[in-house]
């Protein structure tokens, strides 16, 4: 629903003639009739100069605080869809609550745009992130716009998790077991704009105490999969021929094969994870019970040796070392011609975006 608190037609207005104040009230009203349930413990959301809460019982929870951001050019391109922008800028935040085993609560939404930035365009962004928002049951409670040369979205989540019981990523030990939810790879072909944060996943594993360590798949299962045996001191290998790859990833015809998509494609979205020995036999079972119907696979295994060192193991027996992913700032990511893990930058992205200003809107994977 768009709230139109001016004369014009939504079509023909930009922020410069829209102004800071009407877009405000726009994103507010937005919220109010988005039907998003009031957080327990929100008091003042939006319209004031701070959102107020009341701090969850620290008896009960554990305050979660993670933040990210969408950037043109660097996230999405100018000609993607406004609504899967929105999308996607909660989304990554969502994810992270999600490798911590919790649940979202509020969020502060800051927008940078240029004045000539079309206000349809922001009314479009700020829906797919809303409806994003209140399927996930959390809140928009405030943020700010400005202006600036790039198209912008920034998002700092709040999320609470059952006190002491956070998943994280320093549990993993010799003997344990690795899974990850879903498929892997290709995220390009449309899904790193609309993948589903693996909320009720992860707080099924960390409500059962499943995983004993636990990371989302953001920059590349090669380099997610080593910040995780970092954390945990410990060493792993990757059984790369029971890797779930996704048709995308065999169909990308850039040169590379679906494995080398899985391994650092990034933007995945989904969850890698360890379950210790006494539980890896009989998780798949319990998961399959639990009627989660995102699928579950096991994929290696956590070995003593370097912290943080990573091999594969072929279906003949090889091993070999993983070291592919993708990191900012990183001098390394055009070696990889897909490293877009964070960011799905340069000319590799325009070529598998190439057409999103023609072709069909189910196609660069609109939601639904």
């Amino acid at each position: 629903m768009n709230v139109n608190l001016n004369k014009r037609p939504v079509i023909d207005q930009t922020l410069a003639t829209t102004g800071e104040r009407a877009l405000i009230e726009r994103i507010r009203r937005r919220v109010m009739a988005s039907g998003t349930p009031l957080t327990d413990g929100l008091r003042v959301g939006i319209g004031d100069d701070c959102a107020v809460t009341m701090p969850p019982d620290p008896a009960q929870w554990d305050t979660l605080l993670t933040s990210d951001a969408v950037i043109e050019n660097v996230h999405f391109m100018p000609a993607t869809d406004a609504a899967l922008v929105g999308h996607k800028a909660i989304g990554r935040c969502l994810s992270d609550v999600a490798a911590m085993g919790g649940e979202p609560c509020w969020a502060l939404v800051n927008l940078v745009a240029p004045p000539s930035t079309p206000l349809a365009w922001a009314d479009a962004m700020m829906n797919g992130l809303i409806d994003t928002a209140a399927t996930c049951a959390a809140t928009v409670v405030g943020g700010d716009v400005a202006t600036g040369p790039t198209l912008q979205v920034h998002v700092f989540l709040v999320g609470r998790v059952a006190v002491g019981h956070a998943v994280r990523r320093d549990g993993a030990r010799p003997g344990d077991a690795i899974f990850v939810t879903g498929q892997l790879g290709g995220s390009l072909a449309g899904r790193h704009l609309t993948f589903q944060p693996r909320l009720a996943e992860g707080a099924w594993l960390r409500a059962g105490g499943w995983a004993s360590a636990m990371i989302d798949l953001s920059d590349g299962l090669g380099i997610d999969a080593r910040r995780l045996l970092t954390a945990s001191g410990v060493a792993g290998r990757i059984f790369l021929d029971q890797l779930p790859l996704t048709a995308a990833a065999a169909n990308m015809k850039d040169g590379s094969t679906a494995l080398d998509h899985a391994l650092s494609d990034g933007e995945d979205y989904e969850l890698l994870f360890s379950v210790n020995s006494a539980k890896k036999d009989t998780i798949l079972k319990e998961w399959a019970d639990a009627g989660l119907t995102t699928t579950c696979t096991r994929i290696g295994e956590i070995v003593e040796g370097d912290a943080g060192r990573l091999e594969g193991v072929t279906a003949e027996g090889d091993i070999l070392p993983l070291e592919k992913g993708y990191e900012h700032f990183g001098t390394s990511n055009t070696a990889n011609p897909f490293g877009s893990g964070n960011a799905c930058t340069g000319r590799r992205m325009a070529d598998a975006m190439d057409g999103d200003r023609n072709r069909d809107p189910g196609v660069d994977g609109r939601p639904g």
